[in-house]
């Protein structure tokens, strides 16, 4: 299994540029799809503690449940590029 875990919609813009960075940084990622309402996505609460995507866990380095997408890309570029 990989490291890092993403939750994410389909079609979800900010999703899109987490796993755009993914893939250039050539990231192998566990996707985990969210349902569309807000009151189903108790998965993600329970990682994160809020039910907006995308959300990032890297089990090699303790991010538990990083939340907001210009957070995350920003994380990947320091940490694995």
């Amino acid at each position: 299994m990989p490291d890092l875990e993403l939750y994410e919609l389909e079609g979800c813009p900010y999703c899109e540029k987490v796993i755009n960075k993914l893939d250039e940084l050539g990231l192998d990622y566990e996707s985990h799809m969210v349902p569309r309402s807000h009151s189903e996505r108790t998965e993600v609460e329970k990682v994160s503690g809020q039910t907006g995507v995308p959300v990032l866990v890297d089990n090699t380095n303790g991010i538990e449940g990083m939340p907001e997408s210009d957070d995350i890309v920003e994380y990947l570029e320091e940490t694995y590029a």
